[in-house]
């Protein structure tokens, strides 16, 4: 399980296409040469790679002429790993490359297919597959930190350090662990004064003090709302798993059970982390892109893994659910300096009503910066920005016992000074987004019992738990104009 190269790539405006670093692992550009023999493609120049992914992942310079082929809707990105044809079609083609986008940065890779080229092996059965968007989605912790926006010198640095955190990480091509979070320098960069600490072969843990072994359940669910029976509205659930085992001395093994309530639908896409040991061939058989025939494979859902001493994502899966958690409704009239704005929420009776936050951004684009606003909410506190022409409703914890939330009002453009402008929203092209996290609570009622997780370990640690639904691009259009739509599905 090997990577034959890897690319970060910038799509930032102003420098899209740009590649930010490169590394390519000729010994293992040999083992494919090897495997592949006459149907053997060499990886490109550097030059060559960014079009393509940009090209493939449908991030082109929106000054450039559209072209069907390439930049139609319906052409949807429904898998991590995309083709690049470096000869147009029916040509010659680069498969799997592996990407990972977060904000301007592309991160690519492309693992060693360790079997004939024709015909394509399933993706599920490939390791180097779930390995290589490991290792990516590593890398994307590291450069990019918790809040996924580094500033430029920060991300500057960390582009500086790859290499170094590569020969800890991806020695020789052959991934192993991920790299460390972001904020921690690799110690072949920078020592630290007591000398870097190295990691036994058999991964023995630092940890002191009781084991404790922790397992979080996210999902993020992500929905566009239209309000039209002309345009169909579309939600999709993403869920991940993440771990971290804490034990002195040598890691145990571990086995995580994830199961559904007796009506859920089956997990589909299931990703899993390479230090996963064994897994039930069934579980990789739903896929969303396939229409659902009603026989997969419903749970329990069993992981078997020998942990590595970071914090790890043990798997990651989509769902399919009947109803987005929350339904809205965003009328916007234009009249002369203002708007009307009528606002709707209401909870599904499926979710429960207790949450972390809830907060709706109401903002309108290329208009004046806003006078007066006579807005009223029934429920939760409204916040004003006028420098930023947005409106922001704190539902706060609890929708009303009614389980609906309602904001009306008008709002005043008076102001000379011309506001924030959005090329996408003209006219009454205009959206709500909703911010949510619910504890406590998934979507698919997907859960990890925490007397399921078995730990094969003398030290008998202690097992936390936890379960979390989170909004991720949750957008209410404005029913009176147009939205942006697509035909096809939208899939993480």
């Amino acid at each position: 399980m090997s990577i034959r190269a890897l690319w970060v790539v910038s799509h930032e405006k102003g420098e899209s296409g740009k590649v930010r670093f490169s590394r390519r692992f000729p010994t293992v550009e040999f083992r494919a040469k090897s495997l592949a023999g006459t149907q053997y493609v060499a990886v490109p120049e550097d030059r060559v790679i960014p079009q393509l992914l940009l090209t493939e992942l449908g991030l082109v310079d929106p000054d450039k002429p559209y072209v069907e082929v390439r930049d139609d809707c319906a052409r949807q990105h429904r898998s991590p790993a995309v083709e690049l044809r470096l000869d147009g079609p029916g040509g010659r083609t680069l498969w799997p490359v592996l990407t990972v986008t977060q904000g301007v940065l592309i991160l690519a890779c492309l693992p060693l297919v360790e079997a004939p080229p024709e015909p394509r092996p399933p993706l599920p059965s490939l390791a180097s597959v779930s390995q290589g968007l490991a290792l990516l989605l590593g890398l994307q912790d590291f450069l990019c930190g918790p809040g996924g926006k580094p500033e430029p010198d920060v991300l500057a640095s960390r582009l500086a350090a790859l290499p170094a955190v590569l020969l800890q990480v991806c020695p020789l091509g052959r991934p192993l662990d991920t790299p460390p979070p972001a904020g921690s320098v690799p110690a072949a960069v920078a020592p630290s004064p007591g000398g870097a600490q190295k990691q036994p072969a058999w991964k023995a843990g630092v940890h002191r003090g009781r084991a404790v072994v922790s397992v979080a359940l996210t999902e993020k669910v992500r929905s566009m709302q239209y309000g039209k029976s002309s345009q169909q509205d579309i939600w999709d659930v993403y869920g991940m798993v993440m771990c971290k085992c804490e034990v002195e001395g040598v890691l145990p093994n571990v086995i995580v059970t994830l199961t559904l309530p007796h009506n859920g639908s089956p997990l589909q896409d299931i990703l899993v982390h390479p230090c996963v040991t064994s897994l039930d061939a069934s579980l990789l058989t739903a896929c969303s892109v396939d229409e659902n025939d009603g026989s997969a494979f419903s749970g329990p859902y069993k992981f078997p893994f020998s942990p590595p001493l970071e914090l790890f994502r043990l798997c990651s899966y989509t769902s399919q659910v009947p109803v987005p958690p929350i339904l809205g409704s965003y009328k916007l009239k234009a009249e002369e300096n203002h708007l009307k704005v009528n606002v709707v929420l209401k909870l599904h009776e499926s979710v429960k009503n207790s949450f972390e936050y809830c907060n709706a951004h109401i903002p309108f684009f290329n208009q004046n910066l806003m006078g007066n606003v006579e807005v009223k909410v029934s429920s939760g506190q409204l916040e004003v920005s006028k420098e930023k022409n947005l409106l922001v409703w704190v539902l706060g914890q609890k929708f009303p016992k009614s389980r609906e939330a309602t904001l009306e009002g008008t709002v005043h453009f008076s102001g000379t000074v011309a506001g924030p402008t959005d090329p996408l929203c003209s006219g009454l092209t205009a959206y709500v987004k909703l911010y949510f996290r619910v504890p406590d609570l998934t979507l698919s009622g997907c859960c990890v019992d925490q007397h399921s997780v078995q730990v094969y370990s003398s030290a008998k640690p202690r097992i936390v738990t936890t379960r979390e639904l989170v909004s991720s691009e949750y957008y209410i259009w404005n029913s009176t104009g147009d939205a942006p739509v697509s035909s096809g599905l939208m899939v993480l």
